[in-house]
């Protein structure tokens, strides 16, 4: 039971979690609203390379023992064929907001991602996962205390009823992006081909940087066959496999002040619809 105080106290903690730019108000009418500003609220928020950001101290942290279950989760959920990788991406570093992927640690993110594949995707239901919260805070009331946590599953379910993704069971015995090889048709650029980013709307996920949208680059390389990120994350069963390439940029053209020498360069990888040629 929580206290009056204790709930006031809560609630300020969430009145101070703002995500609006000072010069404007909350929901803004749209006369206050320009097309920088509204393109800052769109960007996808794992996109941050580039950002200014303060100084941040390395440390070598061993991970603790739920980041470790957390990543084996993950991966157990790929596995089986319950998602895609850029679906647990999309749900745990997009669909939440920069709010919390800048304020809730890595793999929590990724935690909230399980839970949410396992409730959209009906394997679970809310209020099961909700009663079982309760249930495992109330197992460690005080703290662990030096005990390892327990699962305590309630049953074994069946995993042969379980539905997969389209993908999965495509992918099963060829790996992954091989399954797809021979399906995007000739690759549209060479090695050493000239090529400008193209400034597509970045809508909900993508994995095309910001910062070598409308620069200029060369191919590094022809990659691999794949459906894009765009489409991907949503579980298509119907994506077209499109080229990926290694783009090199020249980091003296790419950075606006870059103090390094001019043969720096820095490459990425990017799918054919990202990239235009130079006539």
């Amino acid at each position: 039971m929580s206290s009056a105080a204790q709930r006031a106290d809560q609630l300020d903690l969430v009145a101070r979690l703002k995500s609006s730019y000072p010069e404007t108000p909350d929901a803004p009418t749209p006369d206050l609203m320009d097309h920088e500003h509204f393109a800052a609220y769109m960007k996808t928020v794992h996109d941050v390379g580039g950002e200014p950001c303060a100084p941040m101290k390395y440390e070598n942290k061993q991970y603790e023992v739920w980041e470790h279950n957390t990543y084996v989760i993950c991966e157990v959920l790929a596995w089986r064929g319950i998602w895609l990788s850029e679906e647990r991406r999309r749900m745990g570093n997009v669909d939440v907001g920069r709010a919390i992927y800048l304020g809730i640690p890595y793999y929590a993110r990724w935690l909230l991602a399980v839970a949410r594949v396992l409730v959209e995707k009906h394997h679970i239901s809310l209020g099961e996962l909700s009663e079982r919260m309760i249930e495992v805070q109330d197992r460690y009331a005080g703290g662990l205390d030096g005990r390892p946590i327990e699962a305590r599953p309630k049953f074994e379910g069946d995993g042969s009823r379980v539905e997969r993704n389209q993908h999965h069971v495509e992918a099963v015995g060829k790996g992954d992006p091989q399954v797809f090889a021979g399906q995007a048709g000739e690759p549209k650029f060479r090695v050493g081909d000239a090529v400008i980013v193209r400034e597509l709307p970045a809508l909900f996920y993508t994995r095309t940087p910001e910062y070598v949208r409308g620069a200029k680059g060369e191919i590094a390389s022809v990659a691999y066959e794949s459906p894009a990120a765009e489409d991907e994350t949503w579980d298509r069963p119907d994506a077209k496999p499109e080229w990926f390439y290694v783009v090199r940029f020249n980091l003296a053209e790419l950075w606006y002040g870059y103090t390094g020498t001019s043969t720096d360069t820095l490459q990425t990888e990017l799918p054919e619809r990202w990239l235009k040629g130079i006539e």
